[in-house]
């Protein structure tokens, strides 16, 4: 069954009401790394109820719709679907515990041709269930390898954002755990390969390989830490572009470039000299 263009750019998504407290709150820290140092003040306020924070990053795993690509009426090759892209935007900053409502829609779909695939882009507004407030805007590009020259419109996502050409101003050396992908998982994305072994194996990869919104997480971390003083409200949004796997272990060193308010950076698996996360750009408060 092949992509119908027109069905697919429609198809309707039922509201994820999504009922989230503290301990997910601290639960979703820990899956990225923050209380590895447990002495550490910053660290310790998004994993500890004593004044507790909520990581920006958590906006994307909220409201989440699970993975509906799966689905028989998609036609899309759902074996084949690479997480291409991700972003978030904050529109207030996230409460530690609430309900909230996740509302999904298809943004486009760009055709490249038969044997090149299709980028399919989505996006999700987080709104509180309880007074309607938009808290967040989450878009996501998946590269979907095994369903291009289905007749749709060509084009692309937005062009990446440039790295300055200079040495970074900042750089942070965040270690991964080795079971960092299972516990991550125990925030909703329980996709096997992230945590079983023969399932990894099929794909390719040597073991369990880590989530890219946990790699996210940690390089959303390093900002939070070099450029915003653990201060999550002067974190506005951020975007980057998925490169390479992280393995869970590798240590993720994230270069950091900061102009006025805005952050571009890198993310490199140090170990194994691998760039898995490029074109970042993050939105700060001055």
């Amino acid at each position: 069954m092949a992509i119908d263009y027109h069905r697919l750019m429609a198809r309707p998504f039922a509201d994820k009401v999504h009922a989230y407290t503290s301990r997910d709150t601290m639960l979703y820290a820990l899956g990225v790394g923050l209380g590895g140092d447990p002495l550490d003040q910053g660290q310790l306020g998004f994993v500890y109820e004593k004044n507790l924070k909520a990581v920006p990053s958590m906006a994307c795993v909220l409201g989440y719709p699970g993975f509906w690509a799966n689905q028989p009426d998609t036609g899309i090759d759902w074996r084949k679907v690479v997480h291409a892209e991700q972003s978030f935007v904050l529109h207030a900053p996230l409460p530690v515990a609430a309900t909230v409502i996740g509302r999904n829609r298809v943004t486009a779909i760009h055709d490249r041709g038969e044997g090149r695939g299709a980028f399919l882009c989505q996006e999700r507004q987080i709104l509180d269930a309880a007074d309607g407030r938009l808290l967040a805007t989450v878009s996501q590009v998946n590269l979907l390898r095994g369903d291009g020259g289905f007749g749709g419109p060509a084009g692309a996502p937005p062009p990446p954002h440039p790295i300055p050409d200079r040495a970074p101003d900042l750089s942070c050396d965040l270690p991964t755990a080795p079971q960092a992908a299972l516990l991550y998982r125990l925030n909703g994305d329980d996709n096997p390969l992230h945590a079983d072994p023969d399932v990894a194996t099929i794909a390719g990869f040597s073991r369990p390989i880590l989530h890219g919104l946990c790699t996210l997480g940690v390089a959303c971390h390093a900002v939070l830490r070099l450029v915003c003083a653990y201060d999550p409200a002067r974190l506005r949004g951020m975007r980057v572009r998925f490169t390479a796997p992280v393995l869970p272990g590798d240590t993720l060193r994230t270069n950091l470039w900061v102009d006025g308010d805005v952050v571009s950076l890198r993310c490199h698996a140090l170990e194994r000299d691998v760039l898995v996360l490029d074109a970042g750009r993050v939105d700060i408060m001055p």
